[in-house]
């Protein structure tokens, strides 16, 4: 098949410190050209993306004069879906509600491919989907479900709420919504572990594609497989200033395909990492393998004596470069790090989602 020369664009929502873009840019050969964020952590994304302006408010967005894209990607909000949360669940009113406000803009975009990334609880918290209300059956309510066990959930994640009694799962909804946009659809729940980090960071992945067109064959596995990744370049499409270190697309993302080599890889803890990390020597010595970098230190001491988690370990256990949010140039304060990667993505984790995920080439085409 002839190579597509252009590299594909993204667009961005619930960017976050563009820890899926980094994934997506490398396994798709892309390169993200706008974005939307409105946390302070919209500041590490500019950093690295000085070429992409940030749109601002999902919900105030025009989405008719907004430039397309091939992929799509984001992680909508998951207080109400997480299982640390009051389970609120997916629908209008919730944060995790904004998810309607993706969906808009699939509908108006249009993209090839869509990315969605969440947590474990979007396979058990509750969601209701809109319907007209002559499609309402008798006796159901259109308001937000009570928060249930999983028992009393529909029996899987593919029901799409045919049992008007038994509430509707999150990931149902999304898979739903998706289908009503004419997209096929694939999913997988990781763990973190599953690619050597040592800590559980359980995600749900999705990735979407359109049923109305065909993508160009050339569209599909774009992104090296385990290897060298190759270079691209691509010119600032404004006169914004460019920060010193700034790469544009697969130079941004191709340090991941280091660390995809080294998976798997034994590791056996030396007597310097059993001193100093007891019990998890091993899982930090394989995490220090595949990243390439030591562990840094993993509290910081206050003025009072006290401690406190060191964003630059979290940063580390993120399996992000160094200094990728805690560069003093990018001017969040220790908390604002602290929540930024307690929200994120592990780049290495989402990369490897979507090469499982990845579309049967000639069963796409046919």
């Amino acid at each position: 098949m002839p190579a597509d020369p252009s590299p594909l664009r993204i667009g961005s929502l619930f960017s976050g410190y563009g820890g899926l873009d980094l994934a997506v840019e490398h396994v798709f050969n892309a390169q993200t050209v706008w974005f939307s964020e409105i946390n302070p952590v919209q500041r590490v994304f500019a950093h690295h993306w000085p070429d992409a302006p940030n749109l601002g408010d999902i919900t105030a967005i025009d989405w008719g004069q907004v430039p397309a894209v091939d992929i799509l990607c984001g992680g909508f909000p998951c207080q109400d879906v997480s299982t640390v949360g009051k389970m609120a669940g997916l629908a209008p009113g919730t944060r995790s509600g904004l998810w309607s406000h993706m969906a808009e803009a699939i509908d108006h975009l249009r993209p090839e491919f869509v990315v969605i990334e969440n947590v474990r609880g979007l396979l058990s918290a509750t969601a209701i989907r809109a319907t007209p209300d002559a499609a309402t059956p008798e006796g159901a309510s259109d308001a937000t479900p009570a928060p249930t066990t999983v028992r009393n959930l529909e029996p899987d994640a593919w029901g799409l709420a045919d049992d008007a009694a038994r509430p509707l799962r999150a990931l149902g909804a999304v898979l739903g919504d998706l289908a009503d946009l004419r997209y096929d659809a694939q999913w997988i729940g990781l763990p973190a572990a599953s690619i050597g980090a040592p800590h559980p960071r359980f995600r749900v992945f999705i990735l979407a594609h359109r049923t109305d067109t065909v993508p160009h064959p050339a569209r599909l596995r774009r992104g090296t497989r385990r290897g060298k990744p190759r270079s691209s370049a691509s010119e600032a499409g404004h006169d914004r200033a460019l920060t010193s270190g700034y790469r544009p697309g697969l130079e941004r993302a191709g340090w991941l395909g280091a660390l995809e080599e080294r998976i798997g890889d034994t590791v056996v803890a030396d007597r310097g990492h059993r001193h100093r990390w007891g019990r998890y020597a091993d899982a930090i010595a394989r995490w220090e393998h595949i990243t390439g970098r030591p562990a840094p230190a993993p509290t910081l001491i206050h003025e009072s004596g006290g401690t406190r988690p060191a964003p630059a370990f979290l940063e580390w256990l993120m399996g992000l470069e160094s200094r990728w949010i805690t560069n003093p140039l990018i001017g969040l304060t220790a908390n604002q790090e602290l929540a930024a990667l307690g929200n994120g993505v592990l780049p290495l984790q989402a990369a490897m989602a979507l090469r499982m995920l990845e579309p049967d080439q000639e069963r796409v085409v046919r």
